[in-house]
């Protein structure tokens, strides 16, 4: 009996050491199974590039999750309209939403700073750096959860080219060519082209290019070559004029309902956090290649590009100072401008310092286009 215990100690620690094991493997298995499932709706068309840069954002979500936290993607319209996404999420109707914070000034105008900020001289990633290193988020979510109340936690993600001033019947080649022209913009831009004596209409991207066709307005821009291609403005407009101040930095906006948000666990909000980020990056780097492949392919459908003349640029700044001095009576609106302008002044003035013209390395090996 005594040579046979220690035998028979050892084959219990072993299977119960064994079955430990297996309950630690076991483990992350049971918590992959309890997924959870959103949805997760855009403001774009299903074919728009943007929509595209959703679906990408959302693989990397359900891929770095191991399908703990699924996200079903769904197009503009699918359960609610573009303009109505906000009021969704906040409800719980939708889990997320794409899109930009320029679409909800109409609840407050200084939701447009994190969407159509002005164009102090930075560009989008210089807008994303502020963001994140500046006191952005600090203000964003200011606005958003105390100043509106709103049930949303939002990442600000995707750094958008200067977009282009618009499609247009006929060539804008001065200011005064803006004085009663129907044209469509959204955010800040809406109240800098009213400055401007131009008569705005506030469209979501699907209702653009009917509205252009049937005359309805004379001018509209959206964002970019491959959004507008797909929109279908080389169908009814010839003259597209790139370079403007509008929209010179602006990023998407990726928002959770907070209720919903606040219950994951900590690993799956740091992976859509990092998501949003990784995509951002993705997102800068497959712009570049899309959109410029697809102004060459504009170009070949008889689209006359123009570029916007300086004294139009110039007008737009303005626009600009008096757009700033209105809505900066405001305090909340003023504190987010003057955070801005500080980080510009900053952040610019090194890398003007810093950076070696591009155009003359350009015009140096490829002459001028």
């Amino acid at each position: 009996m005594t040579e046979k215990t220690p035998k028979t100690s050892r084959r219990k620690f072993l299977k119960v050491a064994g079955l430990g094991a297996a309950a630690t493997v076991a483990a992350p298995q049971v918590s992959r199974a309890q997924t959870v499932n959103w949805k997760f709706q855009s403001t774009w068309p299903n074919r728009d590039i943007f929509h595209e840069f959703c679906n990408d954002f959302a693989k990397r979500v359900n891929d770095m999750s191991g399908g703990r936290l699924r996200m079903e993607v769904l197009a503009s319209g699918a359960v609610v309209p573009a303009f109505q996404l906000q009021d969704a999420v906040h409800a719980g109707i939708l889990d997320g939403g794409h899109g930009v914070a320029a679409y909800w000034y109409g609840k407050n105008k200084a939701f447009s700073l994190f969407g159509t900020p002005p164009a102090f001289g930075w560009n989008a990633n210089g807008f994303l750096a502020w963001m994140n290193y500046g006191g952005g988020y600090d203000l964003y979510n200011e606005l958003v959860q105390q100043q509106l109340k709103l049930n949303l936690v939002g990442f600000l993600s995707g750094p958008m080219p200067a977009q282009p001033l618009g499609w247009f019947r006929r060539e804008i080649k001065g200011p005064e060519d803006f004085r009663g022209l129907k044209y469509r913009t959204v955010g800040l831009a809406a109240d800098l082209k009213r400055g401007m004596g131009t008569a705005v209409t506030i469209l979501a991207g699907g209702e653009i290019v009917p509205a252009l066709e049937r005359g309805v307005i004379d001018g509209a821009e959206f964002n970019n070559p491959s959004s507008d291609s797909v929109l279908g403005f080389p169908d009814v407009s010839k003259i597209y004029m790139l370079k403007s101040y509008h929209q010179a930095a602006e990023s998407f906006e990726i928002m959770f309902n907070k209720g919903k948000y606040d219950a994951l666990p900590a690993e799956l909000k740091n992976i859509i956090k990092y998501a949003a980020e990784s995509a951002s990056s993705d997102m800068s780097w497959k712009a570049l290649d899309r959109y410029s492949k697809d102004l060459q392919a504009i170009r070949g459908r008889g689209v006359n590009v123009v570029s916007t003349p300086d004294t139009i640029l110039k007008a737009q700044l303005e626009a600009w100072n008096k757009v700033i001095d209105d809505f900066s009576k405001d305090p909340f609106f003023k504190k987010v401008v003057d955070s801005q302008r500080a980080w510009v002044q900053r952040t610019y003035s090194y890398e003007r310092a810093n950076e070696p013209s591009r155009d003359m390395a350009y015009d140096h090996f490829f002459g001028r286009t």
